[in-house]
This record gives C-alpha cells, structure tokens and sequence, in this order.
C-alpha cells in the first residue's frame, strides 16, 4: 500500500505495517477510511440515524417523465412516499440482514416460500443493501500484501516441436483449478501470466489480454461452454446474440471448465475488472439461485414455447385422437436440448410413446426438462465462484445485479472516460489532448472497444466509476512524428507522439487499435534493461 502516496507519509514506497501520521496528531480523527489511490478522515460525530426516514428530501419533478408509462396514472407525491417506503424497507434488511436465511439448506420454510427467493423481493432491495454481504465478506477474505498471486505459464505461439496450440481457456483452467483458493483472492491479479517464447513481462496488462482472448475463445466457440441461443440461430425473438450453457457438454474435463469460468467470474468480482461475456438472462437469474419462468424460456426460445402451447391446445385446431400422429412428428418422450442434441425428458423418455390423451404432460415434462438442463453447469460454476467470493450470498442480487457486477458495462462510456484521465506533460488544452477527445467522440462502440483492449488488455470498465482500479493515462512521447501510437496496458497508458493534423492521428489511432495487439515489445524492454544494467521490464504495446 502506499503505491500513489495515499497515506500521507511524504513518500511513496511500499507501507505494510502500522505507521503514525504525526500530521493528524490532535486533529480529533474518529473515522478512517483507507483506498487504493486516497484515504480519507472524518473528524465529525458518526452519525447513527437510519439512512432514510420521513423527513429524507428527494427530488420532486414537476410531473412524471413520459418514459416511465407506467407510473404517468400516479400522482408525484404518492411516487415519493412509495419511494420513502422501500428505502426504508431497505434500511431494515441493511441493519438485520445477518438475521435472514438466505441457504435452502438452514432454511426452517420450504425454499419455495422464502422470500428471498423471489425475483421482486430482491427488486425492491436498494443496491448498496444487496450487495452489502457479499462486499462485506469480499474484504474480510481479501489476501493482502502480494500484488498478484501463482505463476501460469502459456504458449500462444506453435512452434516445429508444438505445432497445434491448445485454446488460452485450456491451458489455464487445467493450472488454476489445481490451486489453493485462498492464493486467489487477491485484489488485483489471482495469478501472474508467463507467455513461453515471448518478452511481455506480466505487470497486469498481459493478465488482463488473457482474460480478454479467454472470453473471445468462449464465444466463438473454441471451447465448447457455450452455445448460441435457438433464438440466435432462428433468427427469430430477443437475446438473438447471447449464449447459453452448453447443456451437452457433461464429461469431467467439460465440468472442471465450467468450474474455472466460475473463479474467472469470481475474479472479475473481486478485482473489479468485467468479463466480455454475453450470457442469456435466464442463465444469470440461475447463478442468482432464482427460479426460472416460462418467460425465460420463451426469451431464449420462443418457437420451442409456441410450439409446446400448440401441442398443449391442438384439440382448438381440429386435431383428434385418431389424427394426432398423422400430424405431430414427435412419436416418444424426446426432445432437442437448446443446443439441438436429441434427449429424452424423463427417464425412459425414449421408450414412452406421445400421444393425444399424454400430450400436456409431456409439454409440461419439456418446459421442467428445458428449464432445468443446465443445472450441472450452472452448479459447477457456483463452486467456482466460490472459490472466490461467497456465491451464496448472490440470493440478495437479481440476475441483472450479478451480471452487471460480473460484466460490467457493454458500452464504453466516453463521459466516464474523461473522468478517469490523467494528463503526463501535457494538459486538456493540448492540441493533441483536443484532437483525441474529438476523434474518440466520433468512434463507434466498437472502435472504443478496440482502444480500450489496445491500452489496458481490456475490453470492458466497471459499472461505477469508483470500481475502476486505475486512472486512463495520456502522455507525449518524443517518437517519429506522425508515427503510430503506442501503449502501456500494465499501467493504462496511452502515448502519443506529435502529429501534423487530427486527420493523420485519427488515421494513425484507428490503424494501432484496431491492428497492433501485440504486447510482446518487452522483448526491446528486456534488451534496453540489460544494456543499463537494471531490473525488470513491463509491457508495451506495438511501436
């Protein structure tokens, strides 16, 4: 701790132990509250009153905005006293949440009944209540003192005596799911990338690339996890581009995977850095522990539940005893799983034979079988997760909240960008400075996904601005002018050398993200190191 000289002390060299600030000395100091970049200290009384009571004043707008239809019928001050309502409703689950059963196992009531098990219960919560425990717990189980935990090694490049390349996923889920959780739960890096004949020194940035190419790999299918939505592939409903677990992929070496995607989501948890995943709603309502609804399904496959409600009701269509098997091709109790492998729905399926008289039992035994074929994946990954953080304590999240946490925010927010920036021999008048913001201000979501995966090994930010563990940093280098830039992913760094126009850095700016994705210039780093005789290297992006 101390990296950014948050402690006051006048220097920035490592401070493990316990320090005394003789500038705090008799300044009447009762709260103390240490980050990464800043520490802060309260002299005034704690206060102890409830968060909101009914005297809190909230905003009161002239009349209700017209994208929120349905509240338009209900007068404003109504809203505010609901409002008053389940913030207070919130305040009493953030004094007694230690009180409530939130595990089927200790629960006294049928989990079914509990209200935690409801999806709108857990709405109503304010995020900073459902989130509470598992933050709570994250710092108690929090290993400090190390900057990143065991070395993994990796071989991106095929060689005469290695031709074929096993997937990144692989070869890091086979070293990691072998490790001692309690060396994972570090605050920035759960272990430090070793790239086989290449020069990148990992100092976060190559951690960071890995994870990224990892989450490539498991939408494009290298790794066969996931699989597209029937939807997606129909071309038909919502969630035509999200994926879902792959319910065929049962061997044990399918099942440790699953179990590694789990600690990367723990991971991305506890060091605040997102995944690139883009998983079908219904698969985080289960991480959540929710049930799933019929709903659910439909938003993932809508023709499977047209088609499950037409055989339900076929006898409206003219369809009799005699006629059923002239017209519905299913003849035993089977169907296709969401990834299209054929499956019987209950034990036996492919014995017992479909007709009309059986024909809602077996659309009701489809929408159980549908509604639950995933439940080994999702429960391997849970244990993975737990390896981490405290899966259990997610029944306080609905699944938006944990993918939110877990993913953070698909689009590159430019405002939040600005507000992390950090200027090196240069300020926001520069011409360079001016030019850039402009030029990002014109790219497309998908150009700022590039820069941000060419500057910190990442394709994502967190959702709250406070969750991001590292300022974007700009400088002027003395390179060619008009030459490419170049980066720093350890340190989220961009560095750019002069350029003649804003048309010639735009041009030069969308080559470098969109082509230069190497980070293995440590090679003239470690080369540049030995000529000087001192330690240590860092990545760097193509030059």
């Amino acid at each position: 701790m101390n990296n950014e000289g948050q402690l006051g002390v006048g220097h920035t060299n490592p401070v493990a132990g316990v320090v005394h600030i003789a500038a705090l000395d008799n300044k009447g100091v009762n709260q103390i509250a240490a980050g990464k970049s800043h520490s802060a200290f309260w002299t005034a009384p704690k206060e102890n009153t409830p968060r909101a009571t009914s005297s809190t004043q909230l905003g009161l707008p002239g009349s209700v905005p017209a994208e929120f239809r349905r509240l338009l019928h209900i007068e404003v001050k109504q809203i505010r006293a609901r409002l008053q309502v389940l913030s207070y409703f919130s305040d009493l689950i953030y004094s007694s949440w230690r009180l409530l059963t939130y595990d089927p196992a200790t629960s006294e009531v049928p989990w079914i009944n509990n209200p935690l098990n409801n999806v709108h219960v857990r709405c109503v919560l304010a995020p900073r209540v459902a989130m509470l425990p598992s933050m709570r717990a994250i710092g108690r189980t929090m290993v400090q003192g190390r900057t990143y935990g065991p070395q993994i090694t990796v071989h991106r490049l095929s060689t005469p005596d290695k031709p074929e390349v096993q997937p990144i996923f692989t070869q890091i889920s086979e070293q990691v799911v072998k490790l001692s959780p309690p060396d994972l739960r570090l605050p920035s890096r759960a272990w430090k990338i070793k790239l086989i004949g290449e020069g990148a020194d990992d100092a976060g940035g190559v951690f960071d690339d890995t994870i990224t190419e990892m989450c490539a790999e498991l939408e494009n299918e290298v790794i066969s996890l996931f699989s597209r939505t029937p939807n997606g592939i129909s071309s038909s409903g919502f969630n035509q581009d999200k994926f879902l677990l792959n319910p065929s992929s049962t061997s044990d070496e399918n099942l440790q995977q699953f179990l590694f995607l789990g600690i990367l989501m723990g991971v991305a948890i506890r060091t605040r850095k997102p995944l690139d995943i883009h998983l079908a709603p219904a698969v985080w309502t289960r991480l959540a522990s929710l049930p799933l609804h019929t709903s659910d399904i439909q938003n993932v496959d809508s023709l499977f539940i047209t088609s499950i409600k037409s055989l339900s009701n076929i006898e409206k269509s003219g369809v009799n005893a005699e006629s059923f098997s002239n017209v519905i091709p299913i003849e035993k109790f089977h169907i296709q799983n969401s990834n299209g492998a054929l499956q019987p729905i209950v034990p036996g399926g492919q014995d017992i034979k479909l007709t009309f008289n059986n024909r809602k039992v077996f659309s009701s035994y489809s929408l159980k079988f549908r509604m639950e074929e995933s439940e080994e994946q999702i429960a391997a990954i849970l244990e993975g997760i737990s390896y981490i953080v405290p899966a259990p304590l997610f029944r306080f999240m609905t699944g938006d909240a944990l993918e939110s946490w877990v993913c953070g925010k698909p689009e590159i927010d430019l405002n939040l960008l600005q507000k992390i920036v950090r200027y090196r021999d240069m300020d926001k008048t520069h011409y360079l400075v001016v030019w850039f913001w402009r030029i990002v201000s014109r790219f497309t979501n998908e150009d700022r996904v590039a820069l941000m995966r060419f500057v910190s090994g990442r394709s994502r930010l967190p959702n709250d601005i406070a969750d991001v563990s590292q300022r974007f940093q700009i400088m002027k280098t003395d390179k060619s002018k008009d030459g490419l830039p170049t980066s720093q992913t350890c340190f989220f760094q961009l560095r750019l050398p002069d350029y003649s126009s804003e048309v010639i850095m735009e041009e030069r700016l969308r080559y470098a993200i969109h082509n230069c994705r190497s980070i293995d210039a440590d090679n003239y780093m470690l080369a540049r190191n030995v000529e000087n005789n001192t330690q240590g290297s860092f990545e760097d992006g193509i030059i």
